[in-house]
Parts: structure tokens; sequence; C-alpha cells
């Protein structure tokens, strides 16, 4: 089985940054895509950043520049480090992984507020 606990949330003030991390459970982490997602109240769900496998990143038009995906296989974490935070940035954030299967497994979440 797959568990995702994420760390590293709190409170910021516009333009300070943060590094969640993610560490995952379970033996398909260094084959599996890894993700974050963040919710904000009264809104749905949305993709944040994307690794691969191989390390291809991919982000949403909001945040590129500002926050970096990475990942440690050897410690089966994943991070999102951001940058120049702005108060639109305030979410819970989830970390996520597609495993090999095509299987989805979700974090409990962390939250991030961006306020002065």
């Amino acid at each position: 089985q797959v568990q995702l606990v994420e760390s590293g949330g709190g409170l910021v003030q516009p333009g300070g940054s943060l590094r969640l991390s993610c560490a995952a459970s379970g033996r398909f982490f260094s084959t599996s895509i890894m993700g974050w997602y963040r919710q904000a109240p009264g809104k749905q769900r949305e993709p944040v950043a994307t690794v691969t496998r191989g390390g291809q990143t991919n982000y949403t038009d909001s945040v590129k520049g500002r926050f970096t995906i990475s990942r440690d296989n050897a410690m089966n974490t994943v991070y999102l480090q951001m940058n120049s935070l702005k108060a639109e940035d305030t979410a819970v954030y989830f970390c996520t992984l597609r495993s090999p299967f095509g299987a989805d497994y979700w974090g409990q979440g962390t939250q991030v507020t961006v306020s002065s």
C-alpha cells in the first residue's frame, strides 16, 4: 500500500518562501509520476506541478518561474520549493502519486497561507 505524508506548510508573508515535502511509502516511488495539487477555499482542486520518473517537470502557468518541483528517489520524497509567494497561492496543497499501473494516491494535505 502507498501512503503519502506532506509537511512544510504554514503561514508566510507575501514574497516569502516555503518548501513542501512529501514522503512516500511503498515500492513504486521511483517509477511513479509525482505531483502537487492545491485547493483554495471555494475553488476546485487544481494541478500545480508534476515530475516524471525521468525528472521531466511540468507547471501550471500561475507558478512558472516561482515554484520548483523535485524528487529524491533514494529518500522516496518529492519536494515543492515555493518562492515569491502571493496571497492567491493560499490553499491546501496535496501530494499525489500515479503508479506505473495507473493508480492514483493522495496525501492528506498541508495548509499554506500567504498573508501579511
